[in-house]
């Protein structure tokens, strides 16, 4: 389960349009171009969905040039930059706007992103086997949960636990052909681990809310204080709730990794995000070994012992995840973003030995 309509899309629109502090404003090419004619070279693009998530950043680490890109959403057509050649930039939400804010920002002139390293930074459901409320989980592997079939929950076969099986499979413990060629991704485990590493000891946020909410959970990590993790996400634009389709993501995960990833965040995106940035590495115009992923539990996938998926589902803000997820975006990734953009010499040809 992934919640994020604490803000009507009108107040999302006016954070991300109207809150950021600026230093400048441009519109020219010729002013982002820089003296071999590229783009605006950047060190590292954070990439946020919908305004909160953007605005964790811009509130941190200004001041902030606004750079207007054609093609992006109208929600939030700005890249927004700051003298260290860190930006930010908001896609909206969904797989149809990540991609094609994605496909926007990298097949524009006005940046150079052969070197950058894209941060993609949101917040998630949290499976409470591997986090709480307010973790932050850096992934190796993005999962597509919604390429598969489905049969009715109440009409399934004998047998099966589950109505979702892997598309030309016979059965829900099958791989699939991955004939969509975008059903499972592996990110760059060195970058992944380096992240991990800047970022593991960093205090998070937390709330009195969110502190309650996972009292109700009778195990760990569900009623601990938030950490940050590495485990994966399952990225489908559905939003759910539920031990048994929580169960299926963790399966569905195996199942495509073989083995080898550990579902941990539901969110919406990621899946497109990758995507749009692998068709803009086809052309060297990216490099995908400088992907890394980061998700914080705002809610839990599912319910706690007594409790129905509906409630969780339906009073997903009464965990009061919200604000410490959208904090700790900023608090656990940007250790990473800053020891790129401090140590440029040590990044620039790819993630550094430590």
């Amino acid at each position: 389960m992934l919640i994020r309509s604490v803000f009507s899309a009108a107040a999302l629109s006016l954070a991300a349009c109207t809150a950021v502090p600026s230093i400048a404003q441009t519109t020219s090419n010729d002013a982002l171009a820089d003296a071999n004619g590229q783009g605006h070279p950047v060190k590292v693009m954070i990439i946020t969905m919908f305004g909160p998530e953007g605005q964790a950043w811009l509130d941190h680490i200004g001041p902030w040039k606004s750079i207007p890109v054609p093609g992006l959403s109208p929600d939030y057509p700005d890249v927004h930059c700051n003298k260290q050649d860190v930006c930010v930039v908001t896609t909206g939400m969904g797989y149809a706007n990540a991609s094609a804010s994605i496909m926007a920002l990298t097949f524009s002139s006005r940046f150079d992103l052969r070197h950058t390293y894209f941060l993609i930074s949101g917040i998630a459901g949290v499976d409470p086997a591997q986090g709480t409320v307010g973790s932050a989980a850096w992934a190796k592997y993005l999962v597509d949960f919604g390429i598969q079939w489905e049969l009715d929950a109440r009409e399934i076969p004998a047998g099966w636990n589950t109505g979702y099986l892997g598309i030309n499979t016979k059965s829900p413990t099958e791989k699939p052909p991955l004939d969509y060629r975008n059903e499972v991704f592996q990110l760059n485990a060195k970058l992944a681990n380096t992240a991990y590493v800047l970022s593991r000891n960093v205090v998070l946020a937390d709330s009195a809310q969110a502190q309650v909410a996972r009292s109700k959970f009778s195990y760990a990590p569900a009623n601990q204080p938030p950490s940050v993790v590495q485990c994966d996400i399952a990225s489908g634009n559905t939003w759910w709730s539920g031990t048994l389709l929580g169960q299926r993501a963790r399966d569905w995960t195996k199942i495509l990794t073989d083995g080898k990833g550990v579902y941990c965040m539901t969110a919406q995106e990621d899946n497109a995000t990758f995507e749009a940035l692998k068709r803009a590495a086809s052309i060297k115009r990216v490099d995908l070994s400088r992907v890394a992923a980061l998700r914080t539990g705002s809610d839990f996938d599912r319910p706690y012992q007594g409790q129905t998926s509906a409630d969780n589902l339906l009073n997903y803000a009464d965990q009061g995840g919200f604000v410490p997820a959208t904090e700790n975006l900023y608090r656990a990734g940007n250790p990473l973003v800053q020891d790129i953009a401090t140590h440029w010499g040590e990044w620039r040809d790819g993630v550094p030995r430590r």
